[in-house]
């Protein structure tokens, strides 16, 4: 254990981390939006989704250093009376839900099939590249535009708001997977011919093993990079479906169906109820952008050239 940490401490990930203001500004901000999505019950002013902290009569109160305002709502209201400032901490919670969820099945479906593609080649190859070309070759939001849409036709919107969450979570992860798959095959097929490979072949391992157990984990750099980026891309996804009415509803609202519900408002005068969580949304997406360019450059800088 001391020797992991002290070749740790003597890497030069820590080393290129501690000399790059950005990465650590980046990483800073990162883990506070995390830390304040997990302990939203715990620091918001006000529950949003207590009745009892609602009134339609608080509705459009504007910040508090605006004529107005009130010290007991710090960035004002939203239209249905919630404190604003309580609702972006929990919308926070539920687009770090989804992105990270989204991302999981990502990466499980993409890793499956880029192994199997890589490692076995041929015909199968063959077939599960196509089936991601197929893939990319639709915009991912359309993708989830249809899904969404078909759901909600079929099973009414009432069922939809119930399983906002997990439907999100699996029409942004089928959308995305191809990314993972074809750097996951490229990867593998530049590790399969290694002596280690040979190796484990010629003891007699099966095919699941050597790929789980061996291949796998010299191609986590890539999953580790890609994961960032794409963490950043799905919590995005979910704010642009959320904006076109096919995501979180207002009743359960993410920073996406916050900026919806406040866009109407915008030239009446209520500009703070979408203005604040688009704020919150892009400062969210570029810390995680920026960290994942960094790790880019550090682990594999050759993974999106060429």
């Amino acid at each position: 254990m001391k020797t992991s940490m002290k070749r740790f401490q003597q890497s030069y990930f820590l080393h290129s981390f501690k000399h790059d203001k950005t990465a650590m500004m980046s990483f800073f901000f990162l883990t506070c939006f995390i830390i304040l999505s997990i302990t939203a019950p715990l620091v918001s002013p006000y529950n949003p989704y207590d009745a009892e902290n609602i009134d339609i009569m608080n509705a459009e109160i504007p910040p508090m250093w605006l004529d107005g305002g009130s010290s007991a709502f710090i960035l004002g209201t939203d239209n249905m009376g919630r404190d604003l400032l309580s609702t972006m901490i929990y919308g926070l919670r539920i687009s770090v839900v989804i992105g990270i969820g989204a991302v999981s099945l990502q990466a499980f479906i993409g890793i499956l099939m880029g192994l199997m593609a890589g490692y076995v080649g041929g015909k199968v190859d063959g077939v599960l590249m196509r089936i991601a070309d197929i893939q990319f070759s639709f915009p991912y939001l359309m993708v989830a535009i249809f899904i969404s849409a078909i759901f909600q036709v079929m099973f009414g919107i009432g069922s939809f708001e119930k399983l906002a969450v997990p439907l999100l979570i699996i029409i942004i992860g089928l959308s995305e997977w191809p990314v993972y798959a074809r750097t996951i095959r490229a990867s593998v097929m530049g590790e399969k011919n290694k002596e280690y490979v040979e190796a484990a072949r010629v003891i007699g391992l099966s095919r699941p093993v050597i790929m789980i157990r061996h291949i796998l984990p010299n191609t986590l750099t890539s999953v580790l990079v890609i994961s960032t980026i794409q963490v950043a891309n799905a919590v995005m996804s979910e704010a642009a479906l959320s904006f076109l009415g096919l995501g979180m509803p207002v009743t359960k609202p993410s920073l996406g169906s916050l900026i919806r519900a406040g866009f109407e408002y915008i030239f009446s005068g209520s500009w703070w109820i979408t203005i604040f969580p688009g704020i919150f949304l892009v400062l969210f997406v570029l810390v995680v952008n920026l960290l994942g360019d960094w790790l880019r450059d550090v682990l594999n800088p050759k993974l999106y050239k060429g």
